[in-house]
């Protein structure tokens, strides 16, 4: 059978990953492992402010000249960062692929950071600060999550602060990217009708020649942290509400039925446990969900609702009673096969979208070195016991921490 994907690597480390499909347009990514957990103390907010500076001018071209060079064409360029990972990726038509390809080429490894258009792309930050702090459903996300990583690398937020924006000049941009983008560091992905052999040629044309890179430092395990229950008065109109705790990292093996029993317990569909019973069925809260998000050595899982103030406890005492069934409850056989057939659809169905996927198994290329196949994945998920997913709610959502905006 066909592979599903083509993996290769560059002789300075770099490593690409390609799945060729019919499209008309070309997707292309440079996901480097960097993000704000690589920042030391004096760099908060420096991750993002870097991903933000990439389009600000290179050796090569002005800052209006990256902005334009794809979107002249109708495609177009962008970027993101997280805890752990900065992005740029580009979309295309296929017959404009190698221009994507060198464009990003250019900002990751030839961007200059000029100190007078940084000064402008603060102004657009500190707004996107303030957009930010305007949404609770954002802030609380983030706010829980420095509380329960408070004092590691992961207990800050990814923005920074408006005071911590105003002492990153080029020369500090300059220093983190020399020191945490680094070529063993970095993932070429792709997707499109373009043979593998052509990719490869492609990326060797515009990466290989890069200087061989490597990271000199190693990330530190979060210290445990004691549970706690906050209350804010933020004055909003409903409760704002997260119930987590600390979770399995992206390489623990456990982590598979934790995603199954996220995915029962407050996934995106509507039959979800918490949607049901406390939306349907109760009528107590629009807005329920439960997330997972797995980090390189550690994850966070979290139960987020907003709700009339005087509905906060009731929709509380539901939680923790769908908590408790999937605890001391095992799952029968007809519904642990109902919650893989789910799971499994939702995949699939994921992997229409190209640019998603292309995202995801280039990550998981630079995390685990390896991408499994849709196949593989399949037949990890229907091997999932029900003992397993009663097992990991246990030793997740036991001594939960709680933080309610008011």
């Amino acid at each position: 059978m066909k592979e599903e994907f083509y993996t290769y690597s560059l002789p300075n480390g770099i490593r690409g990953i390609h799945r060729t499909v019919k499209s008309g347009a070309a997707r292309c990514a440079v996901i480097i492992g960097a993000g704000s957990r690589d920042e030391l103390q004096d760099e908060y907010g420096i991750a993002h402010f870097a991903e933000h500076g990439l389009f600000k001018g290179t050796l090569h071209r002005k800052a209006y000249q990256v902005n334009c060079r794809l979107e002249n064409l109708g495609g177009e360029l962008n970027a993101f960062t997280t805890k752990e990972d900065t992005t740029v990726h580009a979309t295309v038509l296929r017959s404009d692929f190698t221009k994507a390809v060198e464009l990003l080429s250019d900002v990751v490894f030839n961007s200059v950071f000029p100190d007078k258009e940084l000064d402008k792309e603060r102004e657009v930050i500190i707004d996107e600060i303030n957009t930010y702090k305007d949404s609770p459903m954002d802030m609380i996300y983030d706010t829980f999550e420095d509380m329960i990583f408070e004092g590691s690398e992961l207990g800050h937020n990814i923005l920074g602060r408006k005071r911590d924006l105003m002492r990153h000049n080029s020369c500090a941009l300059h220093r983190f990217v020399e020191r945490t983008h680094t070529t063993d560091q970095m993932v070429f992905a792709s997707i499109g009708n373009i043979s593998n052999s052509r990719i490869e040629q492609i990326a060797s044309q515009y990466f290989a020649n890069q200087r061989a890179t490597t990271r000199s430092y190693s990330r530190v395990a979060p210290q445990p942290y004691r549970a706690f229950e906050k209350i804010v008065n933020k004055h909003t109109h409903q409760s704002h509400c997260i119930i987590g705790n600390r979770a399995y990292g992206i390489t623990e093996d456990k982590r598979l039925p934790f995603s199954l029993l996220i995915n029962i317990l407050g996934g995106p569909c509507a039959n979800s446990r918490l949607n049901v019973n406390v939306r349907e069925k109760n009528g107590l809260s629009y807005n329920i969900e439960a997330n997972y998000t797995p980090y390189s050595d550690c994850g966070m899982a979290v139960i987020y609702f907003s709700s009339e103030h005087y509905n906060t406890d009731s929709c509380r005492e539901i939680i923790a009673n769908e908590i408790k069934k999937l605890q001391n409850t095992k799952l029968t056989t007809r519904q642990l096969a109902m919650a893989k057939k789910q799971y499994i659809a939702q995949m699939t169905i994921s992997t229409e979208g190209n640019e998603g996927y292309m995202l995801g198994v280039g990550r998981s290329l630079l995390v685990h070195g390896e991408v499994d196949t849709l196949e593989e994945a399949y037949k990890k998920i229907n091997a999932v016991t029900a003992s397993q997913i009663a097992e990991v709610a246990n030793e997740i959502f036991t001594n939960n921490s709680t933080l309610i905006y008011r």
